[in-house]
């Protein structure tokens, strides 16, 4: 009896129909080392959706390193794959992809956010595709977000002089300006303080009543708290680096974050992490992207034709919500989300707004 008759109906809802034969997905994840806790999750994803499929899995060691993933993309052929999935690094992706395309396997990686690398792979015809966002994917869901909710109030935008916190704020800053939007206050705070109250301070003489923040949780916890403590009514927006435990100063509820929701919590997630409890796998981090990929190339395999066409032109539904491909091999749809903090967590607050061209 397959494995998939023993599973509740709810999950057989988003598995795709299987093949008398199935397919061979090669799930290319670390498997030793201080990265194997998530290629665990990436492992139990993939093969949870494989069994409710019919398909089979084949391991590829991965070890994020250039010269050990060098032969990925022979290892991976070995197991006569149909897909390969996964891929948390840049190095052994880089790797197998001339090879992969060779021989017409598409690869889908979950984490890989480089963008040199997809640009390369698209001039030279390489079927990768990224579940992972793009990456102005971020600063785009900021914009839409401050422009659709503070247009009418003046707003400011900090940072703490990280580079990723910088070119994020100031690409936020630049589109913004392009729509006629600008910050009344814009500056960089010093990080790591025990108290920014001169900062709130400076915050409220100028007016504003909204923030976005770049900067990391423990910053964010610490504006908050202060802010709070100043009586002054700002709106905290940070980024996804509020996605991280408390240090010390717990955040305040009602902070924001533009982020990737938790999947299992949101209706398309919660029926295949109800079964997979069941399992003992607790469907966290990648185990849900992991297993809607294994979804959509079953899902795309059983259309017929060309696979890499086949899963560039669909639309599948799976454990995230639908997952469909643009022209790039991007995803479709932007994943970031406004979320809010409330309590223990961060949930979502709107619908998703159309992306911004």
């Amino acid at each position: 009896m397959k494995t998939a008759l023993l599973l509740p109906v709810a999950l057989c809802l988003l598995a795709a129909p299987a093949f008398a034969d199935g397919l061979t997905l090669a799930v290319v994840a670390p498997v030793e080392g201080p990265l194997a806790i998530l290629g665990r999750q990436i492992l139990d994803g993939a093969r949870f959706a494989a069994e409710a499929n019919g398909d089979r899995i084949a391991v590829i060691p991965e070890a994020c390193d250039e010269e050990r993933d060098s032969g990925l993309a022979a290892q991976i052929r070995a197991t006569g794959a149909d897909a390969a999935i996964g891929f948390l690094c840049t190095e052994g992706l880089a790797h197998a992809l001339p090879a992969l395309a060779e021989a017409k396997v598409p690869a889908i990686t979950l984490s890989v956010r480089s963008g040199i690398l997809m640009e390369d792979a698209l001039k030279k015809g390489r079927p990768l595709f990224r579940m992972a966002p793009d990456p102005k994917a971020e600063a785009t869901r900021a914009i839409e977000v401050i422009a659709r909710d503070w247009a009418a109030e003046p707003f400011a935008l900090i940072d703490d002089g990280t580079i990723h916190a910088r070119e994020l704020v100031e690409a936020i800053r630049l589109r913004l300006e392009e729509r006629g939007l600008k910050a009344t206050f814009v500056d960089t705070f010093r990080p790591g303080q025990e108290q920014q109250i001169a900062l709130v301070r400076r915050l409220a003489k100028t007016g504003v009543t909204r923030v976005f923040i770049g900067g990391d949780r423990a910053d964010t916890a610490v504006i908050a708290r202060d802010a709070a403590a100043e009586k002054s009514r700002l709106r905290l927006l940070g980024s996804e680096a509020l996605m991280a435990p408390d240090q010390g100063v717990p955040l305040a509820d009602g902070v924001e974050a533009i982020a990737l929701p938790d999947h299992a919590a949101l209706p398309e997630g919660e029926a295949v992490a109800r079964a997979m409890r069941e399992s003992r796998i607790v469907a966290e981090g990648y185990v849900l992207p992991a297993h809607a990929a294994a979804t959509l190339v079953a899902a795309a395999a059983a259309k017929g034709g060309d696979l890499v066409e086949a899963i560039t032109g669909g639309r599948f539904e799976t454990a995230i919500g639908p997952v469909a491909f643009d022209a790039d091999h991007e995803l479709r749809d932007n994943p970031y989300r406004l979320l809010q903090w409330r309590g223990t967590a961060f949930v979502p607050v709107d619908d998703r707004p159309e992306d911004t061209p």
